[in-house]
């Protein structure tokens, strides 16, 4: 935990505190918090959870009013955790502290200004404009690394842990209000307050995407709700209701929680429903077309001056239609003209591309060419590369740098598009209720 934030590089002082004092990573250690002198902004508390009431009385006899308590042994361990946490808040209350956690994995928020990770997970995010809100510190850690391995721009992560007096919605609320903040993700399990998280949320999701995991809808899963935070878990019907109620985009995997990451990551605002999808290869614009459809968007029909250009533009063998086909040895030649054919003539909101890269085709120059294309499109455009890929990495990097999404897989970039392409409708609606 010290070790990450010093890798943060958290700029404000950091006293360690450790009955046997010393030095901890090159820190001078006190030997209780009585020997601060100061009062911390913050007391970050990662001791066995039987010793934790005693700290909390010794955190309100020297004047620290703010804790960050990870470990857990408290209502999700049963009747003597339900005492421990209820002994915990009684000292806290009377103290007028204010408890973050317990039983939680920490906090992270890589505001370039003052960033920050208390925190035992393993990794710290890449940054950017996402913000993960969850109440199992599992899910952190695998959107961290997911982050990282797929670029995904998140800078906040909160385990919210047990919420003793910091709720899911306290941290909405706050990031709502943060201006860097621009796409919203949470795993829930269950809600203390719903008609106040429903009047955040709804606050919230009027100027930002926030999407939102429920887990327990089932049977199965609301006994492993009740077993791993102690609460009661909402059924599939209120799930539902209540994340429409809220102005949520509700998504019922922690795989389409990820892509929508990747998504709102580069398109925040959303994107319209009519998708231009262009590929160089049959089958997969077949299967990609039928997931357009099935996440609710539409193909519309060529405009007729746009298939006469493309018609004498590009081979006679072409399919020139939506999804087009510009057969596999195409190169940088053809995407360009159909990319130059799509922003002419208006007729899209998004243009999804599918790119197999076959042996006898360099794709540098493909990829060059729809990195210079891209920023000048004025609409969302997504990628798909498909095949043996000897250069993945450098070419997802030179893409995403120029505002393009990239995907391994062309349905996945699909089901992006369709989460994505859901919240116009939401955000109006809610601006239209709210005024």
């Amino acid at each position: 935990m010290l070790r990450n934030l010093q890798r943060a590089g958290f700029t404000g002082r950091i006293t360690p505190v450790n009955p046997k004092g010393g030095t901890i990573l090159g820190l001078a250690a006190a030997r209780s918090l009585k020997e601060i002198a100061e009062p911390a902004e913050l007391a970050v508390i990662a001791v066995r959870p039987d010793l934790i009431p005693a700290l909390v009385e010794e955190a309100a006899a020297s004047g620290h009013k703010h804790l960050l308590i990870l470990p857990g042994g408290f209502r999700e361990a049963g009747g003597e955790g339900r005492r421990r946490e209820a002994e915990v808040k009684r000292i806290a209350d009377k103290a007028g502290i204010t408890i973050a956690g317990p039983n939680s994995a920490g906090v992270i928020h890589l505001d370039p200004s003052a960033p920050f990770a208390a925190t035992f997970l393993r990794d710290l995010p890449p940054g950017g404009g996402i913000a993960f809100l969850t109440q199992s510190g599992a899910m952190a850690e695998e959107v961290i690394a997911v982050a990282n391995e797929r670029n995904l721009p998140v800078r906040t992560i909160v385990s919210v842990g047990n919420g003793l007096h910091l709720g899911v919605d306290d941290f909405l609320e706050h990031l709502g209000a943060d201006p860097a903040c621009k796409t919203v993700l949470l795993y829930i399990e269950s809600v203390e307050d719903e008609a106040r998280f429903r009047k955040i949320a709804r606050s919230v999701a009027a100027d930002k995407p926030v999407v939102a995991l429920i887990g327990g809808w089932t049977g199965a899963g609301a006994e492993a709700v009740q077993n791993h935070t102690g609460s009661h878990a909402f059924s599939e019907a209120a799930a539902e209701r209540f994340c429409r109620e809220c102005g949520m985009i509700r998504v019922k995997s922690f795989r389409r929680l990820l892509l929508a990451a990747k998504g709102f990551g580069f398109h925040p605002q959303g994107m319209g429903r009519r998708v231009f999808l262009l590929s160089n290869s049959g089958g997969p614009g077949v299967v990609t077309s039928d997931r357009v459809i099935e996440e609710g968007l539409t193909l519309p029909p060529l405009p007729q001056g746009m298939a006469d250009h493309l018609a004498g533009a590009l081979p006679a063998e072409a399919a020139i239609a939506n999804p087009i086909d510009l057969l596999a040895d195409a190169r940088e030649e053809r995407f360009g003209v159909s990319m130059e054919a799509a922003r002419e003539h208006g007729a899209f909101d998004a243009l999804l591309m599918i790119h197999v890269v076959p042996f006898m085709v360099d794709a540098d120059p493909v990829i060059e060419r729809i990195a210079r294309l891209a920023p000048k499109m004025g609409l969302p455009v997504m990628h798909s590369m498909m095949g043996t890929l000897p250069k993945k990495r450098e070419w997802f990097a030179r893409l995403e740098a120029a505002g393009v999404a990239m995907f391994n897989d062309a349905e996945e970039m699909a089901e992006a598009a369709g989460i994505v392409a859901r919240y116009p409708a939401i955000q109006d609606a809610l601006r239209s209720t709210n005024s």
